[in-house]
């Protein structure tokens, strides 16, 4: 039980239901409350909901139950950043790593805690600092959607290029001033005019009337003959206008590629996409491109291996969660493509997780999804075989002879997983519950009988036994009447409806314990079909006349249907015919 909740709690985190999750392992830990997996990973539920504190005590707990546990530690270090306490938190991810070195996790963490520890205290930001620092908020994008000046530059990719450049590394903002529309950006940001050289005066929205032009006064006159030199552009190092050529070259390469994928022309889209990588191996874009292609070409490992150099890169990089993502995503579907047993999808499936918990992408989450049931539909291919199934059967039926019902039942699970289309399996197992008392699990292997095989005789018998031991007397009746009209003569049917009649007639005559009457009638009470015949308004009338006005009540009789739902109701013994 413990596992199962796990397994839930698992299953809502990498789904982002970070509540749910908690709430799972929370459940595991009251059943197993010294598996310090269970903290851990409560733990990382909790801190993903910012809950830092009950994250940190649920870390602590981890590490004392398992202190050679290099996890732990890194539980440990994300609660204490997650705090603010960035010398503990350092501390934290040391002591895993001491644990375990090469653990790319703890490394990483312990990399943050030291840069939050090292960090001088907050101040506004000024000079050069100041301006790089506004091209990485999130207001970038919308005053530049909102201003009609710069708002047709999202649609151009090369500036879209220019942004992220600059958003990576600020310092490259001195290589684009010289592009007109990175002024023009610039000037939105800082809320000021800046004079570019194609217009050196300010635009006006509304120009004057014609009757209000007047002669230029000479000294405009000067400014249209003599006009102000454009101002020179910035200089560039030789390495920095290589480095910028490359990449216009590579996301040149990039659109050709991307043309020639949506023509299903693969080779010549890797060829570019391979170019591309040449001149620029700062965009991880350019491999996850080329591992769809490969993915269309059948080249699944190719694909593969493209994406774990995509992830490796965009770590490095430090790209865009959403990209690593990508590249999680297409690596799990190549892995899907390329299992051939049902384990084969677990590498699959952890792959789509943890693409999940850089980004939960319903994408993502759907090949999640497919996988997990094509593994599933996989094993039970894998484990059926008929003649195991019969052999485990025919054990089953030995130790029914023998009165045996749990190692009957055991033996009937087991010919139930090789072969799940068996209904005489079923009515077996069916017995065996009914035996034990298990009405419940009986009623349920009865009915799974009878889907399968509408014409099995034997699984009505089930059914119709089982209903009358839990004094269902009107739904027995009617499961028996049901298997009459295949088989007429079965004279197990055909006892069944004596048996049923009798009780019936027996509590129409009062035959019965007050306490068994009222048993029944509880029961009845949760049927959903008598609350329908109870709270109908004309089933309400009939049962007035019936005891006010009996004459009145007998034309109410020759309905069928009327009829039909109060021998329902006296079966359930809710009312009594005299």
């Amino acid at each position: 039980m413990a596992d199962e909740a796990k397994a839930k709690g698992n299953a809502a985190f990498s789904a982002g239901r970070f509540e749910e999750a908690a709430r799972h392992f929370s459940d595991a830990i009251g059943l197993a409350p010294g598996n310090h997996v269970l903290y851990s990973n409560r733990s990382a539920a909790l801190a993903s909901l910012h809950r830092y504190s009950e994250a940190l005590a649920d870390a602590e707990k981890t590490v004392e139950l398992k202190p050679d546990w290099a996890k732990g530690y890194s539980r440990l270090g994300a609660a204490h950043l997650g705090l603010g306490d960035a010398a503990s938190a350092v501390a934290a991810y040391e002591k895993g790593l001491a644990i375990e070195p090469n653990n790319e996790g703890l490394k990483a963490g312990l990399e943050d805690a030291k840069k939050a520890a090292a960090a001088p205290p907050r101040r506004g930001p000024t000079g050069p600092d100041a301006i790089g620092q506004m091209f990485q908020g999130p207001e970038l994008w919308s005053k530049i959607a909102a201003d009609p000046t710069t708002r047709a530059y999202l649609e151009q990719p090369d500036f879209m290029q220019m942004l992220r450049e600059v958003q990576r590394n600020p310092s490259n903002l001195n290589m684009y001033l010289s592009d007109p529309r990175m002024m023009q950006v610039l000037s939105l940001m800082l809320n000021i005019k800046i004079q570019r050289p194609e217009a050196s005066e300010p635009s006006q929205s509304t120009p004057p009337p014609p009757q209000q032009q007047q002669t230029p006064p000479p000294e405009a006159k000067r400014r249209e003959v003599e006009p102000e030199p454009e101002p020179e552009p910035m200089d560039l190092t030789d390495e920095e206008k290589e480095r910028k050529e490359k990449k216009a070259a590579a996301q040149k390469e990039k659109e050709a590629g991307n043309a020639a994928y949506k023509k299903k022309d693969f080779e010549t889209a890797i060829q570019h996409y391979s170019k591309a990588l040449e001149l620029d191996d700062e965009d991880i874009s350019y491999l996850t491109n080329r591992a769809a292609v490969y993915i269309e070409m059948g080249k699944y490992d190719e694909c593969i291996k493209d994406c774990d150099k995509a992830v490796e890169r965009g770590r490095e990089l430090r790209a865009d969660f959403k990209m690593i993502s990508r590249a999680l995503t297409r690596k799990g579907t190549a892995l899907v493509k390329l299992a051939k047993s049902s384990k084969d999808f677990d590498i699959a499936i952890e792959t789509f997780q943890k693409a999940l918990t850089e980004h939960r992408n319903p994408d993502t989450l759907k090949k999640l999804n497919e996988a997990e049931k094509a593994k599933k539909e996989l094993e039970q291919q894998e484990y059926y075989d008929p003649k195991l199934a019969d052999e485990e059967r025919e054990k089953g039926n030995e130790f029914f002879k023998q009165q045996k019902y749990p190692e009957a039942i055991k033996h009937y699970t087991e010919a139930l997983r090789r072969n799940p289309k068996d209904p005489r399996v079923y009515s077996n197992r069916a017995a065996c519950y009914t035996k034990l008392g298990a009405m419940p699990e009986g009623l349920k292997d009865a009915e799974k009988c009878l889907e399968l095989d509408p014409t099995f005789t034997k699984g009505y018998t089930r059914k119709g036994a089982i209903q009358f031991f839990m004094k269902e007397y009107d739904k027995a009746m009617e499961t028996y009447q049901a298997g009459l009209k295949l088989d007429a003569n079965n004279q197990e049917l055909l006892d069944g409806v004596r048996r049923c009649v009798e009780q019936i007639n027996k509590a129409n005559r009062g035959e019965i314990s007050q306490d068994e009457l009222q048993e029944r009638q509880n029961k009845a009470m949760q049927d959903p079909e008598i609350q329908n015949i109870l709270t109908d308004p004309i089933m309400r009338q009939v049962l007035i006349d019936l005891q006010e006005n009996p004459r009145a009540s007998q034309d109410h009789l020759k309905n069928p249907g009327v009829m039909q739902k109060i021998q329902k109701l006296v079966s359930a013994g809710i009312v009594q015919m005299r």
